[in-house]
């Protein structure tokens, strides 16, 4: 599976990313707590070159904490800072400008010892579509500046957002790659959300779930689809599911495409709890 999504708006802020950079003092790369290297952008390191960059993991609160808390320590092995932040509820919204604080601090006093005024630090919010970049700045900001959606690509126009007098924020619109050959990859986006449902199959979508599940949360996955023993026949296990959640089609047979929809819509409403897809030891930052 080679998934190829790139519009001309995305090619646009690759460009205009690049042109801005030198306006900037630190990169904010807001990445899925569930999927935090799926959500990231394989090309942003070629992108931001040399730029400090704090990375924001939004969504924790449905993310796994115990594996949200190892993806922390990963990145910090890595001398990169990184915060657990939920931008709809606004926690963890403090702490950005004081890691933004440390992160430059040595910078800001080479400025001082230079005698330049201090002034706002000035960030670029970077993240793939959906991932959540216009409700963090309205949270920053304490207004609605900037438009949310749970449409992938709703931000188009770059825009300078203050955030009181410590911080200023460049709002960019979703990068995401050309391509993705890998297809967990593509399967974990779309359980999250981040890409259309039209790109992938949503059977197979419905499958990499039941299996991830079946191998990392086994005992949620018996609980919610009341199951003695999770059946290897995938026909016999939508059927299963289909049966138990009435997702059936005319004569009675189990529609497997509204299975799948009712699984997919399970595993992003938190049915399951919280779940992380993207495991640190087996995706190296």
């Amino acid at each position: 599976m080679t998934i190829q999504w790139f519009p001309g708006h995305m090619a646009k802020a690759r460009r205009e990313v690049t042109e801005k950079l030198k306006l900037v003092d630190i990169i904010f790369e807001l990445v899925d707590a569930r999927i935090p290297v799926s959500s990231s952008n394989p090309m942003l390191q070629d992108i931001i070159q040399q730029k400090p960059r704090l990375i924001l993991l939004n969504k924790a609160d449905m993310a796994d904490q115990g594996l949200t808390k190892k993806w922390i320590k990963a990145y910090a092995d890595k001398d990169m800072k990184a915060l657990a932040i939920n931008s709809q509820a606004g926690s963890g919204m403090k702490e950005i400008v004081k890691a933004a604080e440390e992160i430059l601090h040595e910078k800001r006093e080479r400025q001082k010892a230079k005698g330049l005024k201090p002034r706002p630090i000035r960030a670029m919010i970077i993240g793939i579509p959906n991932v959540g970049k216009s409700t963090l700045i309205n949270r920053l900001a304490k207004k609605n500046i900037a438009k949310t959606g749970n449409t992938p690509g709703v931000t188009r126009a770059q825009q300078w957002i203050k955030v009181g007098k410590e911080l200023e924020l460049l709002d960019t619109p979703g990068i995401l790659w050309p391509k993705f050959e890998d297809p967990e990859t593509g399967y974990k986006l779309a359980l999250t959300g981040a890409i259309k449902d039209t790109l992938l199959n949503m059977q197979d979508i419905a499958v990499f779930g039941l299996r991830y599940l079946e191998t990392h949360y086994p005992e949620r996955l018996l609980n919610q689809y009341q199951l003695e023993e999770i059946p290897n026949d995938l026909a016999i296990f939508f059927d299963k599911i289909g049966l138990l959640r009435g997702c059936l089609a005319a004569g009675g047979d189990v529609d497997y495409d509204k299975t799948a929809e009712t699984v997919v819509r399970d595993l992003r409403t938190q049915k399951f709890g919280n779940i992380t897809f993207d495991l640190p030891d087996q995706n190296p930052v």
